[in-house]
């Protein structure tokens, strides 16, 4: 499982060092082999082991063609979606078009997801944080699902 947030600098080539204490799992799990795609609601990127993005890949493909709003997510969603590799030093190259997409620079956040990272711009993130904690402050409502956790 993937937790937390990472701040990590994007060198001058586009690759991001994934942090080492996910890369034995991530060599476990996928041989080193993720997918990127881009985030349809926010600017940024889905970051998969492979095999969690197969499972979610059959799943989009597999909705009705006919219908328009399923097949635009198929060509945003399976359309953009990249292969990405562990290099020997526990990089990986982040293709230029969705760097631009997520308008991602140097400064990045790697969050943590559970089954899948995000990678955000530092400052498109730190702006969408502070919204999402303003909201949450304003709202103070808590969503039904969220009823019987106790945090």
């Amino acid at each position: 499982m993937f937790r937390g947030n990472n701040p990590i600098n994007l060198d001058t080539k586009g690759r991001m060092a994934i942090p080492a204490r996910y890369r034995d799992a991530l060599m476990a799990q996928c041989n080193g082999c993720l997918v990127a795609t881009i985030d349809i609601q926010d600017k940024c990127l889905f970051i998969y082991p492979l095999p969690e993005w197969e499972k979610i890949e059959a799943q989009i493909s597999a909705l009705p063609t006919f219908n328009p709003s399923t097949r635009r997510l198929q060509r945003l969603l399976i359309g953009h979606a990249r292969e990405l590799e562990l290099d020997g030093a526990g990089r990986v190259l982040i293709p230029p078009e969705l760097r631009a997409f997520a308008e991602i620079d140097k400064k990045t956040m790697l969050v943590g997801q559970g089954r899948r990272f995000e990678l955000w711009d530092l400052d498109n993130w730190n702006g969408q944080r502070d919204s999402w904690l303003e909201e949450a402050a304003n709202e103070l409502a808590i969503p039904d699902e969220m009823q019987s956790l106790s945090l």
